[in-house]
């Protein structure tokens, strides 16, 4: 049961009559008079039993972006039902009118839609829904908790999306595709074509030249069917906020980047989420697009607090990959931790594969260093510069090793990640 505002300004009202007319007796008949109509109205409100609720799934949505879930609410009673419906999203679904008022006719439907607006990404819950049926007064109603449970996923936004088709044209004119193809533009043979006047005369094909009479040369492309091997870091480090993001959502942003861009280029591609186990995994080996497969298995990764377990790591790459890939690392160069466990395993992996370290800068760091008025300013500059020392030393280090190094602020890091794999598929080393 519950009661509505009505039945509290009407307790409101009868308090005049007893501040009036003093005495256990006014006391009484008002509250006998209360009592009476909030039962009255209770027993004519439509009942709750008879009511149910089927939900429809909303599906996916990117974070940030709307979806729409419905609730059908079916009265098989005799009595119209008027009353009220709460749909128990929790509060970071972003519901914007999870209450809202309902009236059904006897043997009848009706659909109930909430506007739901995530705020964050993961795998969101509605456990039950709530239903209040008044009577033809409005001041008590019955209540009840129908369990009907709802789950909505939340993918990655996938903001640097906007960066794919400038890099994919770079990769097309790599390709040869916008462009001529020529001798240098790559390492994989192509095919034979007719001479043509500035053609380098080292590309000639002297046997096909002499079967056809007439002068062939040879083209090249980038390598194709190459394996890039994602590994994203979900320890403790991956939570930290920097910017308006935390460090792992960056990585995923890198790695949806490059993984698109990688399948575009002929590649295959493989993902991996680890920190003391495999928290997510996709690749291009499995059905459906990639892009679908990326976004599904980041959805619900969340930062573990616990520390990496970089010694498993050439393990996971293995059983991911046992012939010569690119395997990027998408962690920390923070200090204390690179040393003890990234360094020696970067250098291990680097023996058989290709291997870039990515990691995200805070660009607070560079605005501390400019900030020098006064003595807290200089203390904090000194600080910041400490700790771009490290990430340059550690850096320096990893690439004494042959390791790649992309650090870049959160929105620089994944076009800079395309690039450097664009650079490296040019330069024929994958």
């Amino acid at each position: 049961m519950a009661i509505s505002g009505r039945f509290v300004l009407l307790v409101l009202l009868g308090v005049v009559p007893v501040i009036l007319l003093p005495g256990w007796g006014t006391v009484l008949l008002v509250s006998g008079v209360l009592a009476a109509l909030a039962a009255v109205d209770l027993l004519a409100a439509a009942p709750l039993r008879t009511v149910s609720l089927l939900r429809t799934q909303p599906g996916n949505v990117t974070l940030h972006a709307a979806v729409d879930a419905v609730l059908t609410v079916r009265n098989d009673g005799g009595r119209r039902l008027r009353g009220v419906l709460r749909d128990a999203w929790q509060p970071s679904a972003g519901a914007q009118n999870a209450v809202q008022d309902i009236e059904v006719p006897a043997n009848e439907s009706r659909r109930v839609t909430v506007r739901l607006r995530p705020v964050r990404r993961g795998d969101l819950r509605a456990p039950h829904a709530t239903l209040r049926s008044f009577g033809p007064l409005l001041l008590a109603a019955r209540q009840r908790t129908v369990p009907c449970p709802g789950s909505l996923r939340v993918l990655p936004p996938f903001h640097s999306r906007r960066h794919l088709p400038s890099k994919l044209r770079k990769l097309r004119e790599l390709d040869g595709k916008a462009a001529v193809q020529i001798r240098g533009a790559g390492t994989e043979f192509d095919s034979l074509r007719d001479y043509v006047r500035g053609d380098d005369v080292r590309s000639i094909d002297w046997r096909a030249t002499a079967r056809r009479s007439a002068v062939v040369v040879r083209t090249w492309r980038p390598e194709r069917d190459r394996r890039v091997v994602m590994v994203l870091d979900t320890s403790r480090t991956s939570a930290a906020r920097i910017d308006d993001e935390t460090r792992l959502d960056t990585g995923m942003e890198a790695a949806l980047l490059l993984g698109v861009l990688a399948e575009r280029g002929g590649d295959r591609v493989d993902f991996l989420a680890f920190d003391r186990r495999t928290r997510a995994r996709a690749g291009s080996s499995g059905q459906g697009n990639l892009l679908g497969q990326l976004v599904q298995a980041m959805a619900p990764l969340e930062a573990e607090l616990i520390e990496m377990d970089w010694p498993a790591v050439p393990a996971q790459v293995r059983a991911v990959s046992a012939h010569r890939s690119l395997v990027v690392l998408l962690t920390s160069l923070d200090g204390g931790a690179p040393e003890e466990g990234l360094l020696p395993v970067a250098a291990q992996l680097a023996r058989q594969h290709v291997v870039v370290v990515a990691a995200v800068r805070d660009p607070q760091l560079g605005t501390m260093l400019g900030e020098r008025g006064d003595a807290t300013g200089v203390f904090r500059a000194a600080a910041a510069e400490r700790a771009l020392l490290q990430r340059a030393a550690i850096s320096a280090e990893l690439r004494q090793h042959g390791v790649s190094v992309v650090d870049a602020e959160p929105h620089q890091l994944p076009p800079r990640l395309a690039d450097m794999y664009i650079r490296l598929k040019a330069a024929g080393t994958l």
